[in-house]
């Protein structure tokens, strides 16, 4: 389907640069709230892990009540109404006690909305019709694939281990260093996005030693926390580029 041109005024232009970020959220949003689950069901900083869980879940909701509240259109309109139809199945099945049978449920429905997510962000990239919206996608995906690494990990950590999840591990490791570097190497760069870039690199270090431990009680530790930090970095990262947008769009 074809998507109708860009809104002309700079006020909406801006308003989509922050929707790419937005809808892109979604997909880290997935993974980190069934990665925080499985944090439950492991007894790992169980306090904390429930605490950032209802705190994901609060921020997809007020997210998705942000996004509709812009006029989109209908093929834009529906990806999203995706979304929110499948945060809401994830919503309900994460109020439920955490448990292994659970555990594999979330993970599913959390891949599910991950991939309507994504959808919604391609369709939001391909209408703001700038090469920077790319970036946006990029370093937003970089979130995505720090909680999936760790919700992963905690899968083989529960007994779910299998040859199909240890691949994906393997695959997002290599791409999120694969996007890192495009990154690195894209000419749209600020001082900031550059300091950025580099504590994200540093952050990635002591990430990528955790997902490579046994998981044991101390590898589970070193993941929910290095998960967390990497993430936040990379949620700044995608803020940098989403202003970057904004100013191509403006």
């Amino acid at each position: 389907m074809l998507m109708p041109a860009l809104p002309s005024t700079a006020l909406a232009r801006m308003a989509l640069a922050t929707a790419i970020n937005r809808t892109a959220r979604f997909r880290a949003m997935s993974q980190r709230t069934a990665k925080l689950y499985g944090q439950l069901h492991l007894n790992v900083r169980p306090e904390r892990a429930r605490e950032a869980l209802e705190q994901t879940r609060r921020q997809v909701r007020a997210d998705l009540d942000e996004l509709d509240r812009q006029a989109w259109p209908p093929e834009v309109a529906r990806l999203l109404a995706d979304v929110r139809r499948s945060a809401e199945r994830l919503d309900g099945l994460t109020a439920q006690p955490a448990g292994k049978s659970g555990l594999q449920a979330v993970s599913a429905q959390a891949d599910q909305m991950l991939t309507h997510a994504n959808s919604a962000t391609q369709a939001l990239e391909h209408l703001a019709q700038a090469p920077t919206a790319r970036l946006v996608n990029m370093a937003g995906r970089q979130r995505m694939l720090s909680q999936r690494l760790a919700k992963n990990y905690g899968l083989v950590a529960a007994g779910l281990d299998s040859r199909p999840l240890r691949d994906q591990i393997a695959g997002d490791a290599e791409e999120f260093q694969r996007a890192m570097a495009q990154l690195a190497g894209a000419p749209l760069s600020t001082p900031a996005i550059r300091t950025t870039l580099e504590l994200g690199q540093g952050q990635w270090v002591f990430f990528d030693m955790a997902i490579k431990r046994q998981p044991n009680a101390r590898g589970l530790e070193d993941v929910a926390t290095t998960s967390e930090r990497l993430l936040e970095v990379m949620d700044s990262l995608t803020a940098l580029y989403e202003v970057a947008l904004q100013d191509v769009l403006g």
